[in-house]
């Protein structure tokens, strides 16, 4: 395995690190446009506890080891592209806790959306195909099935995800897609289609006793994305309410576009660019990866908004090593870290837009290799996908 490299996002040089030694921070590292949004975290999370208003600069992706392979994730018929990610808060059917579940995008013969497996991976590596969505679904999806980033679990060992497809066998055009439902044991039991549901890309969850979670849906075919040769920017996150009742499907109870404005473009190598990870701090606010301007945006008060905040939410960091960022998580410290999609790296960022951190995740620094990512299921540690060879790889301390 290649040493891993902490970089210099003005340089792009990094200084090679011998294997098992420690990320090191960048220091005072500021992306070229920020926007300070201290004062409004602060005032929003005054009941909160001292740690969770601590938004210093300490980085969290510095206390980890350089990357490591857990296990291939191209199940029996073939599927790559490697996209969502989401671990196993407990054990019921089919699910492991402790596990990793994952969604790949491509079929086996390497056709964008039209991938329709979910992989399920032991901490060792062992692989199991959770589902094979080949079949009919049990409602609309219009243009069919084509797995995407979005995918979460919700209680009850329901598992929800996003399907973005790309007609005639992935020769076709991209479609507004849905998102499914599958029960614990990876059988699809309904769909959630239209209204605000337009190219579901990314989503985040989060739940509140043990039966309502709001979903934080990306979606990324709006507007005339289909027909515009440039960007238009009519991306959107949706914020969608899902009741969950024992022994019963989980239903969908509300749905709300809470943010717009983002950049949006269709892509001959990429397929579909636009607003793609999405992370919800302590405080509320909700971050998404602006991936065609090279920035991370925050939508304030997400739980709560009535009303989309418009022009793409406010701009917390842009441009430094920022390089069309996908994936998106939230970091113990409070920081989000952002999967490049330009490059290999990942970018840790302070809710103040300090860029604390640039590692190298992907040893090869391949651009279209890295999507999803998401806490290992103790908190100290980096789950993340990599679909330059099909693996799920982790960063522990």
């Amino acid at each position: 395995m290649a040493p891993a490299r902490v970089l210099d996002p003005a340089t792009s040089r990094g200084t090679p690190r011998g294997r098992h030694r420690r990320l090191s921070p960048l220091v005072a590292v500021t992306a070229a446009a920020t926007l300070s949004l201290g004062a409004a975290a602060m005032t929003s999370t005054a009941g909160a506890s001292q740690h969770h208003r601590d938004f210093s600069h300490h980085s969290f992706l510095a206390s980890l080891d350089d990357p490591a392979t857990i296990g291939s994730t191209v199940p029996s018929v073939g599927d790559v592209n490697p996209y969502g990610i989401a671990t196993v808060p407990w054990s019921i059917g089919d699910l492991v806790r402790g596990d990793t579940i994952v969604s790949n995008f491509n079929s086996s013969s390497n056709m964008q959306g039209t991938g329709t497996t979910i992989v399920q991976l032991s901490p060792k590596g062992s692989l199991t195909t959770f589902a094979n969505l080949n079949g009919t679904l049990p409602g609309a999806c219009p243009g069919g099935v084509g797995l995407t980033t979005a995918l979460a679990i919700l209680p009850d060992g329901y598992v929800v995800v996003g399907s973005l497809p790309v007609t005639n066998g992935g020769t076709g055009t991209p479609e507004a897609g849905c998102l499914i439902v599958l029960d614990s044991h990876g059988q699809a039991v309904e769909t959630w289609s239209g209204g605000d549901i337009n190219g579901p890309w990314d989503l985040t969850a989060r739940t509140f006793g043990d039966h309502f979670t709001e979903l934080f849906v990306t979606n990324v075919l709006n507007g005339t994305v289909a027909a515009a040769p440039s960007a238009t920017n009519q991306g959107t996150v949706v914020r969608i309410g899902v009741w969950s009742k024992d022994g019963h499907a989980p239903k969908m109870v509300s749905e709300k576009v809470i943010a717009s404005g983002f950049s949006e473009q269709l892509n001959t190598a990429a397929l579909v660019i636009g607003p793609t990870g999405v992370a919800l701090g302590w405080d509320g606010t909700l971050y998404v990866a602006d991936t065609l301007n090279n920035r991370i945006a925050a939508v304030p008060h997400a739980l709560f908004r009535h009303s989309a905040f418009p022009g793409g939410g406010l701009t917390v960091s842009q441009g430094g090593g920022l390089n069309s960022p996908l994936g998106l998580m939230t970091a113990p410290n409070g920081h989000v870290i952002a999967a490049n999609g330009g490059d290999g790296n990942a970018v840790e960022v302070a809710p103040d837009g300090t860029q604390v951190t640039v590692a190298q995740l992907d040893p090869l620094n391949n651009g279209g290799d890295l999507f999803g990512l998401t806490l290992t299921p103790s908190g100290h540690g980096i789950l993340f996908v990599d679909d330059g060879d099909n693996t799920l790889r982790v960063l522990n301390r």
